[in-house]
C-alpha cells in the first residue's frame, strides 16, 4: 500500500490554479526528488501533501488518513525552504534544536523520557553531527545546519520526510555530505523522502525516482529514465524557434538558482 496517494489533486492560491490534476502515489522506503522550474508549484504541492492548502479539488491520503490527522502524528517529517535561516541573536545548541522535534502537546510541560533523548542521540548520530552537539547552531555552516534540522524531523520519529530546497546556499561538498545522508536514510533506516530541488544533476545523482511538475506532473518515472533536453523542452511545450531541434542526450538544471557555490568555482556534473 503506498504512503502517500494523491489523486485528481487540483489547487489554488490567491484565486489563482497553481496546481492541476494530480496523481501520484509514494511507497516506503522511496528516494523522490522533485523538480520543475521556478512557480511550477512544487511548493504548493507539499503543503497541499501536509494539510497546510486545502485541495480545491481530488484528495491526499498519508498513511489512510487525511492529512494532519492525530493518526499520523509524528510520522510526517517537514524541512522548509528557511528551517535551516536561524536569526544570530538566537542561542541554542544543535541538541536542543534536535530536541524539539520530541516535543507534543502532550509532553511539553513534562520532563523528558528516556526514550525521547535516546531518540535524540540517534538522530546526533544519524546526521553526523556528534562533535558539535553541543555547539550554537549559528557558528554551523549551512550544510551543518541543513542536516540539524533534518535530524529535528528525525528525533520526531518521523517515517516520511518531506524537504522543499535543502541543497540552497550550501557549498559543494556540504550538498554532497547532505544527499549521502538522505541517502542512507532511506537504505538503512528505511525512512521514505521526497525531495524539491532545482538541482537537477544532484537530483539524478541521488534519488531513485524523479518527477518533474510544471502546473501538472509531466513526467514520473526511475531516475535513469528522466528525458533529455529536448523531450524535456517538448513536456514544457517549448518549440524550436528555429524550425529546427538539437539533439542532447544530458539534461540540463531548469531555471536552477545559484546554490551557493564559491564565486568563479565552476560546477562539476
Amino acid at each position: 500500500m503506498p504512503i502517500l496517494k494523491v489523486k485528481d489533486l487540483s489547487v489554488s492560491r490567491s484565486g489563482k490554479l497553481v496546481i492541476h490534476g494530480i496523481n501520484l502515489e509514494v511507497f516506503k522506503g522511496e528516494f523522490i526528488g522533485l523538480v520543475g522550474p521556478n512557480g511550477s508549484g512544487k511548493s504548493t504541492l507539499l503543503l497541499a501533501i501536509l494539510g497546510v492548502l486545502k485541495a480545491q479539488q481530488g484528495t491526499v491520503s498519508l498513511y489512510g488518513h487525511r492529512p494532519m490527522s492525530r493518526n499520523i502524528l509524528g510520522k510526517i517529517g517537514w524541512v522548509s525552504q528557511a528551517a535551516a535561516v536561524m536569526p544570530k541573536n538566537v542561542k541554542i545548541t544543535v541538541r536542543e534544536l534536535i530536541q524539539l522535534g520530541t516535543l507534543t502537546s502532550r509532553n511539553m510541560f513534562f520532563p523528558r523520557k528516556a526514550i525521547h533523548r535516546q531518540r535524540v542521540e540517534d538522530a546526533i548520530k544519524m546526521v553526523g553531527l556528534e562533535d558539535v552537539a553541543d555547539n550554537d547552531i549559528v557558528h554551523l555552516s549551512g550544510g551543518q545546519r541543513q542536516r540539524a534540522v533534518i535530524g529535528r524531523a528525525l528525533a520526531s520519529n518521523s517515517q516520511f520526510i518531506l524537504l522543499d530546497e535543502p541543497l540552497v546556499g550550501i557549498d559543494r561538498d556540504s550538498r554532497n555530505a547532505l544527499l549521502k545522508l538522505l541517502d542512507r536514510l532511506c537504505h538503512e533506516e528505511d525512512k521514505t523522502i521526497l525531495m524539491v530541488s532545482h538541482d537537477l544533476a544532484a537530483i539524478r545523482q541521488t534519488a531513485h525516482r524523479m518527477i518533474y511538475l510544471e502546473e501538472t506532473i509531466r513526467f514520473d518515472g526511475p531516475t535513469e529514465e528522466f528525458p533529455d533536453l529536448t523531450t524535456l523542452a517538448g513536456l514544457r511545450g517549448i518549440e524550436p524557434v528555429h524550425g529546427h531541434t538539437h539533439e542532447h542526450t544530458t539534461p540540463v538544471n531548469v531555471d536552477a538558482p545559484n546554490d551557493g557555490e564559491e564565486e568563479g568555482e565552476k560546477e562539476e556534473e
